[in-house]
């Protein structure tokens, strides 16, 4: 893949145009005060009610209900959740479209699926940053930036890679590389990754150790410290190294462990459930079943949520987590992600 970088963008192209972030969590104030502070004019577009309205007043942009946003924008990001996209859509930000203007998506998701199908005579484009809206502004603010996925789906300017390089350049991302992809590969790729291994393949490997340690008769503290606690240690150790970097960090005997062991953890099997997985995700039979859950009041989902706060290893965790001063404090009860526009 091309990694694009400032030498390769035009930021002419927003130059004179109206942006519009279409809410203020997490991504969306950090678009919002990147392009602003990069020199763009930036207004925000929130639901009447919302209560980030008073926020981003407060950082001094220019509010507006979702429609009247649209309206006035030339170029409007779509910062909520998949699952509001399409409503809000329908309600706000079709009726106000007009030719030539364009739509950013940061998530493949609705386009790929069919939960949006954006008229013709616009644009239509992805700019995906590869990390936190806290971080994406976090490393602006010193100077740097989080590399970011771009992609076209629609180019009815002929201007739509101009506009995705400008804007992804705008967030910072030009410092540390911007890459091309598809609306299909990233979507595809996130889903499975955020499936089989970073959330779903992750969290169900530390359930399945600790209650494997606790069911043998070991103590609930260290198969928590064992299976739940180093594990940012390894991961830190990856994500600076790789694994081959990992492996020459860690003692003799965990390595041949891994090398012996990790095989019959992640089996033949465990690959087969992977291969579905990813077709499920590519048949669009995961979104069909996320839409319907999601359009019926998340009765499953809640429920799964709720048996999962009541795992006894979530309250080792929170007594061990007070005797270790040196990890971060975060009450993530209740802040599940909302609809903030």
């Amino acid at each position: 893949m091309k990694v694009y970088t400032a030498k390769d963008i035009d930021p002419t192209v927003l130059e004179g145009k109206t942006l519009a972030v279409l809410g203020y969590g997490s991504q969306g104030h950090a678009h919002a005060q990147n392009l602003r502070d990069s020199g763009h004019q930036v207004i925000i577009g929130l639901y009447p009610k919302s209560k980030s309205r008073k926020v981003a007043k407060d950082h001094g942009f220019e509010v507006y209900d979702t429609g009247e946003a649209v309206r006035r924008a030339d170029i409007a990001l779509l910062a909520m959740p998949d699952m509001v996209q399409k409503q809000v859509w329908k309600e706000d930000i079709e009726p106000n479209l007009e030719n030539g203007k364009t739509v950013i998506f940061s998530h493949g998701l609705a386009i790929h699926y069919g939960l949006i199908e954006p008229p013709k005579g616009i644009n239509v484009i992805m700019v995906a940053p590869k990390g936190p809206g806290h971080v994406v502004r976090s490393q602006f603010q010193e100077g740097k930036g989080v590399p970011a996925l771009i992609a076209v789906h629609q180019d009815s300017t002929r201007q739509a890679k101009k506009i995705a390089l400008a804007w992804a350049d705008g967030l910072g991302a030009s410092r540390a590389g911007i890459l091309q992809t598809s609306f299909q590969d990233e979507v595809e790729t996130d889903l499975f990754g955020e499936q089989a291994v970073l959330c779903g393949g992750a969290s169900a490997l530390v359930l399945a150790g600790y209650e494997t340690l606790v069911e043998a008769g070991y103590e609930p503290e260290m198969a928590y410290f064992e299976c739940l606690h180093e594990l940012k240690l390894i991961v830190d150790l990856m994500v600076e190294s790789g694994i081959s970097g990992m492996r020459f960090s860690i003692s003799e005997t965990a390595k041949y462990g891994d090398l012996t062991r990790g095989p019959r953890v992640i089996t033949e099997q465990t690959r087969k459930s992977m291969q579905k997985i990813l077709k499920e995700i590519q048949s669009g039979k995961f979104t069909r079943e996320w839409v319907k859950e999601y359009e019926a009041g998340l009765p499953n989902y809640n429920r799964m949520l709720e048996e999962g706060e009541k795992h006894p290893m979530e309250k080792v965790g929170q007594r061990l987590r007070k005797l270790m001063p040196w990890v971060a404090k975060r009450n993530t009860k209740g802040s599940q992600a909302s609809y903030s526009g």
